[in-house]
């Protein structure tokens, strides 16, 4: 669109956003939300305009009436967890919902598959692995292979590892996408598999009781790596109104606060591998305590939490973040 036809079709509603100002809070979020994307787009294709100068002057206008009576939080790490973080995970749920459905269909596939294929868990797992659990499930000790090693190696390890994967997983969203869904169908077909194998050993419960206990963050952890690369995926391919590299950026930037914000998620799901799983004798209670607490801070922290504050009129923080 030439410069000119721009600002003919909108320059109407600049001159009431700017001569007709608004004290309604809602209003002004939807006209500060409005200008912010003329101004990305101004900003795009007539980055030395005059256009692009007052249009950026207007909506810092109207961003400072709506901040002028919020007190800021002194803390800009609390504002991350707090707001610009949830805001940006509300943004892309959508990301996130298909994340969980392709991580969830290649499990229930490996499921299936196991179950019609004898020599399918151990293709997946390998051999050394299954055998080492048949022999610990004679034993008595099923989930021995929790207690080999002292807790706080473990631990390392196992945090090191899980940060390492998920970054994988997000930044193979470069490779249009087809790294990430990759990435998602080997987890989940190593997940589904796992799971059966247990099943199948009739300690199916038992090992929902045990292995989840750091397997719900863990898992979770996982599938919302998977978002971020999504995220990186479709901000390449499908750039909308931007130019593919801005496109990019907002991608990355977006991807990356996901990421940071499951560093949190890493540690803990590592500690309770490390120091907790072990004790796979524990009260079914406590497992089940774990657990579902678990399960409840993710799904609050990562879907409900962002649904709420993006309803409270929050959503144009979404752009400033």
């Amino acid at each position: 669109m030439r410069e000119g036809q721009f600002i003919q079709q909108n320059i109407e509603k600049w001159k009431t956003y700017q001569y007709e100002p608004t004290t309604d809070p809602d209003e002004m979020a939807a006209r500060f939300t409005e200008l912010v994307n003329d101004l990305g787009y101004a900003k795009t294709f007539y980055p030395q305009s005059r256009v692009t100068l007052y249009l950026n002057k207007l909506a810092s206008g109207i961003y400072l009436g709506i901040y002028k009576n919020k007190k800021e939080e002194s803390s800009r790490i609390v504002r991350f967890w707090k707001s610009e973080l949830p805001l940006v995970i509300r943004k892309h749920h959508r990301m996130l919902l298909y994340s969980f459905l392709i991580f969830l269909f290649f499990a229930l596939l490996a499921a299936f598959s196991a179950a019609n294929d004898q020599e399918f868990v151990r293709g997946v797992l390998g051999s050394d692995y299954v055998e080492m659990t048949d022999q610990n499930i004679a034993k008595g000790e099923p989930f021995g292979v929790y207690k080999e090693q002292d807790a706080t190696s473990m631990f390392l390890a196992i945090a090191v590892h899980n940060v390492k994967v998920s970054f994988m997983i997000f930044i193979s969203g470069l490779l249009a996408g087809l790294g990430t869904l990759w990435l998602i169908f080997q987890n989940g077909v190593m997940l589904g598999s796992f799971q059966y194998y247990f099943f199948s050993k009739g300690l199916g419960w038992k090992s929902v009781l045990v292995i989840w206990i750091h397997g719900t963050l863990e898992i979770s952890s996982i599938i919302i790596a998977g978002a971020a690369g999504l995220v990186l995926a479709r901000s390449l391919i499908f750039p909308g109104t931007y130019k593919r590299f801005p496109s990019l950026k907002r991608g990355v930037r977006d991807g990356v606060k996901m990421m940071i914000g499951l560093v949190p998620v890493f540690i803990v799901a590592a500690f309770l591998e490390g120091y907790v799983t072990r004790y796979s004798q524990m009260p079914v209670w406590l497992s089940l305590f774990i657990l579902i607490a678990s399960a409840i801070f993710i799904i609050w922290y990562f879907i409900i939490y962002p649904i709420r504050l993006s309803k409270q009129g929050n959503m144009v923080q979404i752009i400033k973040a």
